[in-house]
C-alpha cells in the first residue's frame, strides 16, 4: 500500500499559486489552519501519476485581506489577499514505484503542482513511514538508528540510516547545555548494544564515566600518580610511549621553531632517532623490517641513546690546522637538548616518557592496537566494543598531539589491513575545537593533530574509519573537516558565527532552517544529511546513563547551609596532578 494513500477529504487545502520551487495553498478550514505549524512536512499532488511533491511549510497567513501583512513578500500576488494562506517550499519528489524499488524519494522536482492540486499534511504514522522510506529503511531493517521522536509529532519515531551516518562522517554541534553530551551518550549506547560494535570516544573532560554496560570499556591516560611504586598499573590505565609519535610530532614537541638553529636541530634529531631505531631492530633480529623501516615507522627506540648522540655532536671537537677546534654543530643543539630533557623529566608527561618497560617490547604494539580496534566479539571477555578514553589528566598543551596521534594510529592500522579483514570503527571527537582547530600556528603542538583528522575526513570511508565531530564552537573547527561531514545534528546554537557555519553546510533549499537553531529546546536538534535526506526537528531520546556534564545550579547551591569542605582535597589533587587520591 502506498505511503501517501490520502483521501480527498483529508486535504489541507488547494494550490492557488505556483513558483519555481514554492507553492501557495489556500486553506478553507480554519480548524486545520490552526493545527498547522511552520516547518511541518506536507505533500502535494503531482501532475505525474504515482508521484507526490514534498514540501515544508514556511509561512502561515490568516486574514491578510488588507494586504499590509504580506507587503514584505513581493512573490505573493494580489490574488492571495484572502483568508488562510500557507506558503510552502518544495524540496523533493516522492515516487510510489521506480523500477523494482518502492517508495523512492529524490531531492529534485520532476514536476510542479497544478493549480487546485490538493495539499495534505504529513503526520503521525504516515510521517514515520515516510521518514523511514527517505532513509531507505524497511520496518525490520538492522540499519535503523533511532534518535527519538519528531518535535512536531511525538507519535512519530525518528530514524536515521545508521550505515550512511557513520560512513559519511557526522557533526554534532550545540551551545553549552544544549544536549551534545546527551546525544553523544545516546549514540554510544545504541552502538554498544550491537553484537560486534567498535567505536572510540575521546573523552576530554572525563564526563562520560557514567556510561556503563557490557558493550562499554573505560580507559584513562596515565597520570603522575600512576607512575609511582613498583606495582603494575591498573588494567584501565593507558600509556602512549613516545616512540609511537611521528617525526613531525617529535619535532613540534622538542624543537623551538623560532631558534635560528632549528633546521640543524631538526635534521640531527632525525638522524639520531633513525640510528636508535636501527640499533633496536638489529638487537631484536628484525632483519626484514630493518631493510624497509622509515623514521615514521612505529619502532621502539631509546630516548637516552638519542640524547647521548645529540650531546656528543653538541660538544664535538675536531682536528684543525692549529689543533683541536669546535665541530660544525658545537653548541648549536643546547636548547634542543634542554627541551628534550625537560619534557622527559616532566611527570605530567609520564604516559609518554615513563611508560612500563613492557611498552618497549616489539609485540606491545600488537596488543595495544587490538585494545583499540577490537570489536565486541574480539575482546577476551566478549565485552567492551565501545572504548571511552579519558584524557582529563593530559596537559592541555600536549592534548592535540596525543589525540591526533592516537587517531592516526587507528587510521594507519585500518589502512594496512586487507580490505576483506577490515572491521569498521567510529571515532567520536568530543570538544573537537581543541585539537581540530580552524586556525593554528604551523609547526606548533596545537596544530599537529589537524593533518591527521583532515586525512581521516577525506579518506576514512575507504578504510572503514568514521568520524563524529562534536563541538560547541563549530566556527572554531577546521572547515576542511566539516566540509567532509555529510550528516549534521545541530542542537541549540546562540552564537551568530556558529549559526552561519551550520547554515553554509546545509543544502541551499534548506538554509532557512538555520533560523530555528537559537530557539531549540534542550536535547532538541535539527538533523539533516545523507542519513536523513529531509531536515528533521527531533527531540533526542534520553540515554540510560546521562553524562556527568558538571552543570551546577548556582542559586540553589548558594541557598544551601552546607560548608565548603572540598578545597583542601582539591589542592591535594592539584599537587598530585590526579583526581584519584
Amino acid at each position: 500500500m502506498p505511503i501517501f494513500a490520502f483521501k480527498d477529504t483529508d486535504a489541507l487545502g488547494l494550490v492557488s499559486a505556483v513558483d519555481t520551487a514554492t507553492a501557495t495553498v489556500r486553506v478553507e478550514n480554519v480548524d486545520l489552519l490552526r493545527k498547522l505549524q511552520v516547518n511541518r512536512l506536507v505533500t502535494l499532488q503531482s501532475s505525474k501519476p504515482g508521484q507526490h511533491l514534498v514540501g515544508i511549510v514556511q509561512k502561515i497567513i490568516r486574514n491578510a485581506i488588507a494586504g499590509a501583512e504580506v507587503a514584505d513578500d513581493e512573490s505573493i500576488e494580489a490574488e492571495i489577499r484572502e483568508n488562510n494562506i500557507v506558503r510552502i517550499s518544495l524540496i523533493g519528489t516522492f515516487i510510489d514505484r521506480l523500477g523494482v524499488q518502492n517508495d523512492v524519494f529524490r531531492r529534485t522536482l520532476e514536476s510542479v503542482p497544478e493549480i487546485d492540486a490538493r495539499c495534505f499534511s504529513v503526520e503521525g504514522e504516515t510521517l514515520t513511514h515516510f521518514m523511514r522510506a527517505v532513509s531507505q529503511l524497511s520496518k525490520d531493517s538492522g540499519e535503523r538508528l533511532s534518535l527519538g521522536h519528531y518535535t512536531l509529532d511525538e507519535n512519530a519515531e525518528a530514524f536515521l540510516n545508521a550505515n550512511k551516518f557513520f560512513q559519511r562522517h557526522a557533526v554534532i554541534v550545540g551551545s553549552t547545555g544544549s544536549g551534545k553530551s546527551w546525544t553523544t551518550a545516546l549514540l554510544l549506547e545504541r552502538i554498544s548494544e550491537l553484537k560486534n560494535a567498535c567505536a572510540i570516544l575521546f573523552d576530554i573532560h572525563g564526563e562520560y564515566h557514567t556510561l556503563h554496560g557490557k558493550g562499554v570499556r573505560h580507559f584513562r591516560i596515565a597520570g603522575p600518580t600512576d607512575l609511582a611504586g613498583d606495582t603494575s598499573p591498573a588494567d584501565d590505565v593507558m600509556f602512549f610511549p613516545y616512540w609511537l609519535l611521528g617525526y613531525e610530532d617529535l619535532v613540534s614537541l622538542f624543537v623551538d621553531r623560532t631558534d635560528q638553529n632549528a633546521p640543524n636541530q631538526t635534521m640531527l634529531l632525525g638522524r639520531a632517532i633513525m640510528e636508535s631505531k636501527r640499533d633496536y631492530l638489529t638487537q631484536n633480529t628484525q632483519h626484514e623490517i630493518l631493510k624497509a623501516f622509515t623514521i615514521d615507522s612505529p619502532v621502539p627506540f631509546e630516548l637516552q641513546a638519542v640524547l647521548t648522540k645529540l650531546n656528543e655532536i653538541n660538544t664535538e671537537m675536531v682536528a684543525g690546522a692549529r689543533g683541536a677546534k669546535q665541530g660544525d654543530f658545537h653548541g648549536k643543539l643546547s636548547r634542543l637538548i634542554a627541551r628534550l630533557e625537560a619534557k622527559r623529566d616532566d611527570r605530567r608527561l609520564g604516559f609518554l616518557f615513563d611508560a612500563p618497560s613492557e611498552c618497549s617490547n616489539f609485540s606491545w604494539l600488537d596488543e595495544f592496537a587490538l585494545r583499540l580496534l577490537a570489536g565486541t566479539i574480539d575482546q577476551d571477555d566478549g565485552c567492551g566494543g565501545v572504548k571511552v578514553i579519558n584524557f582529563s589528566e593530559v596537559p592541555s598543551d600536549i592534548l592535540p598531539l596525543v589525540v591526533g596521534r592516537l587517531a592516526s594510529l587507528v587510521f594507519s592500522v585500518q589502512q594496512w589491513t586487507a580490505k576483506a579483514n577490515r572491521h569498521p570503527i567510529a571515532l567520536f571527537c568530543d570538544e573537537a575545537h581543541l585539537y581540530i582547530p580552524n586556525r593554528s600556528d604551523p609547526g606548533s603542538v596545537s596544530s599537529v593533530a589537524l593533518p591527521y583528522f583532515e586525512r581521516i575526513a577525506k579518506e576514512g570511508r575507504k578504510y572503514g574509519v568514521g568520524l563524529v565531530v562534536i563541538s560547541q564552537r563549530p566556527s572554531e573547527v577546521s572547515k576542511t573537516v566539516l566540509s567532509q561531514c555529510n550528516n549534521f545534528i545541530a542542537l541549540r546554537l546562540t552564537n551568530a558565527e556558529d549559526q552561519s557555519v551550520v547554515q553554509r553546510l546545509l543544502p541551499d533549499s534548506m538554509g532557512g532552517f538555520a533560523g530555528i537553531l537559537p530557539v531549540l529546546d534542550t536535547a532538541e536538534a535539527l538533523v539533516v544529511g545523507d542519513a536523513s535526506l529531509l531536515p528533521s526537528r527531533i527531540r533526542i531520546a534520553e540515554p540510560n546513563a546521562k553524562p556527568d556534564g558538571g552543570t551546577v545550579n548556582f542559586w540553589d547551591r548558594w541557598c544551601e547551609d552546607t560548608k565548603v569542605q572540598a578545597v583542601a582535597k582539591a589542592v591535594e589533587c592539584w599537587r598530585r596532578q590526579s583526581m584519584n587520591t
